[in-house]
């Protein structure tokens, strides 16, 4: 899996990369189909402090894209709430596609 990570207001520094990439492992032990990644973080200037460091993250897969954001004080917990989230969202989409074909085997087998 490709990982893109661009960043606003911030330098992107290897302490940073290692631990988004090795949060990104969770994904692919759950569903490895992940063609590429794209990573954007950023700081801004919040009053509230819960919303100064902004993680997005996308996960391109075969035919669906997987976004999700997440806001807080500290961007290593930033980081990991958006992986927490898209783990999420891909464990529900892996069901959806293995519900799916199940479904469709056993109406074939049905109809024979």
């Amino acid at each position: 899996m490709n990982l893109r990570i661009n960043s606003r207001h911030m330098e992107v520094t290897p302490a940073i990369r290692n631990h988004l990439e090795g949060r990104l492992e969770r994904i692919r032990k759950h569903f490895d189909h992940v063609i590429d990644a794209s990573a954007f973080l950023m700081v801004d200037k919040a009053k509230e402090k819960e919303l100064r460091q902004t993680a997005e993250l996308t996960l391109h897969l075969k035919g669906k894209e997987l976004f999700a954001e997440a806001h807080h004080e500290n961007l290593y917990q930033a980081m990991d709430a958006v992986i927490d989230k898209l783990d999420r969202q891909l464990v529900k989409h892996k069901e959806r596609i293995q519900h799916h074909h199940h479904d469709k085997n056993k109406v074939q087998s049905l109809s024979q």
